[in-house]
């Protein structure tokens, strides 16, 4: 049996040999979290890349896909108006004609004055449109 010096010696020597023990546990354990530490911010570091990345083509294919609808659209618009002026100038032609053969057919000279005068040609026309549209609508009747 060991004596109670020896015992002491003994309990001394396991005890410096725990606290080395879990010295070195406890290194392992920061080194480890260490590691894990790096390789969480490199694969943050990826994400953020791969984010980056489909980002940037998500609004590469948006700004392609505006830049091409803004350039059908002009191109309709541009092809309406052109088809607009065309069919105005038509009209305005159409219209022309028949008012100068209609006014050719007044007596009195009243052709020569029209041309010299086309908008006071046009105000007494509109009088005399709205004099017969209000003599010849149906009266209204209140409701109620």
């Amino acid at each position: 049996m060991m004596n109670d010096k020896a015992f002491g010696k003994k309990v001394n020597r396991d005890v410096g040999k725990a606290k080395k023990d879990l010295a070195t546990l406890g290194d392992d354990g920061v080194a480890g979290l260490g590691r894990i530490g790096d390789k969480v911010s490199q694969i943050t570091g990826k994400a953020k890349e791969d984010l980056t990345t489909r980002v940037e083509d998500g609004v590469s294919q948006m700004s392609q896909g505006f830049e091409k609808l803004t350039g059908d659209a002009r191109e309709t618009l541009v092809g309406a108006a052109a088809t607009v002026k065309k069919d105005v100038g038509q009209g305005l032609s159409q219209y022309n004609a028949k008012a100068q053969e209609v006014a050719d057919k007044v007596p009195g000279g009243f052709g020569e004055k029209a041309a010299r005068y086309p908008w006071v040609t046009l105000s007494i026309a509109l009088a005399v449109g709205f004099l017969l549209g209000s003599l010849l609508k149906p009266a209204r009747q209140p409701i109620g």
